[in-house]
């Protein structure tokens, strides 16, 4: 699993490393439940039943503009009727490493 995802966060653009590299210590750092797995390719962190919580997308997987940080099912994120699951993610700040780490929490408590 850590391998995997570690290989796949190498063989990255080095715009989406630098990216895919935060989300990884980020997830791994506030949520040491979550197993990191690849899931399609994709890192992703999966809790204790192996299902995925969170992935990370590089934006040159299907050449988009941006990398997103999503969020499957698992996740507890549920806000009424709607409620956002995929986050563009353009560059890493103080401010969104802040927004990653509370979108973590909530999403396994």
């Amino acid at each position: 699993g850590l391998q995997a995802v570690l290989d796949k966060i190498a063989e990255m653009a080095p715009e989406d490393r630098v990216l895919a590299e935060r989300v990884h210590v980020t997830v791994t750092a506030t949520a040491p439940e979550l197993s990191p797995k690849t899931w399609y390719g994709m890192p992703a962190y999966a809790n204790a039943d192996g299902k995925i919580v969170v992935f990370f997308q590089d934006s040159g997987k299907f050449n988009y503009r941006y990398s997103t940080l999503g969020f499957q099912d698992a996740a507890n994120l549920d806000d009424g009727d709607l409620w956002p699951v995929a986050y563009a993610l353009a560059k890493w700040s103080p401010v969104v490493e802040k927004q990653v780490v509370e979108l973590v929490r909530a999403a396994t408590s």
